[in-house]
């Protein structure tokens, strides 16, 4: 009988904490991807709007430590000319030494340099943002539940509270929110930024690109996976196709001598 109790009163609190998951977990919005799918690729005016946003908008807090300015022009990335990258790095300082006197310098970034951090360690990190660490970015996407719907969702999930959701000083409502409180302030909003290539810069706009670049970020040889994956079913497909047709001439000639 214990048994029995203690077995019906886990059912019931399963069922109602998926109940709770259901009504806190509001459906991840939904946009068109070109990444997706088997012939999946990314868009290059994306990727590079993308990466305005994160300088313009979001480096201030959020590192990219895993991205080097090199990655900028290459294959299968935003493809910003060599010239174009070393331009972007310039505006950067970093670092470096010691010199000939053991004292440390700065100089413009190169394309061999990491993203510069927006802080120099993670104390000051979490003290700049009222104890709350900016994640790093460079992975993101791959590291959150609901991949980049999510994160898109999430940049277009702040609004005001229910009225029986009380907030902290500091705190924000985000309904795609894993409990929907958030430390971040919405960080987008329309016209914030003025594209270069003369694109509209609405908040869906700003989001899906930087979402798109972050996706290139954390998987960076995705269009190189896919065209590995199509030639690998293609060459199955007709690898099944040889085997079958020399099983049956096989089969045929042991049928003709029974």
């Amino acid at each position: 009988m214990r048994n029995i109790f203690k077995i019906s009163t886990f059912l019931i609190l399963l069922v109602f904490s998926k109940a709770y998951a259901a009504e806190n977990n509001a459906k991840l919005l939904k946009t068109d991807w070109t990444f997706k799918g088997l012939f999946g690729k990314f868009d290059r005016g994306s990727l590079q709007r993308g990466y305005q946003v994160y300088t313009e908008v979001c480096a201030s807090c959020h590192s990219m430590k895993y991205l080097t300015y090199r990655n900028l022009a290459e294959k299968g990335g935003p493809e910003f000319s060599e010239a174009e990258a070393k331009a972007i790095a310039a505006n950067f300082e970093v670092t470096d030494g010691p010199d000939s006197t053991g004292e440390m310098f700065t100089r413009p970034a190169k394309l061999s340099d990491k993203f510069v951090m927006p802080y120099a360690n993670d104390e000051e990190a979490k003290s700049a943002n009222g104890g709350a660490y900016p994640p790093d970015m460079s992975v993101l996407v791959k590291a959150r539940k609901g991949g980049a719907d999510y994160i898109y969702s999430l940049l277009l999930g702040y609004e005001d509270p229910p009225s029986d959701v009380k907030l902290d000083d500091g705190v924000y409502y985000n309904k795609f929110m894993y409990g929907n409180k958030i430390k971040m302030p919405a960080p987008l909003s329309d016209d914030l930024i003025e594209y270069s290539d003369g694109t509209k810069a609405t908040k869906e706009q700003m989001s899906k690109d930087v979402v798109n670049f972050l996706m290139w970020s954390a998987e960076p040889h995705l269009e190189q996976r896919h065209k590995t994956g199509f030639r690998v079913i293609a060459y199955l497909i007709i690898l099944t196709v040889l085997v079958y047709f020399s099983m049956k001439k096989i089969w045929s000639r042991v049928e003709s001598k029974v």
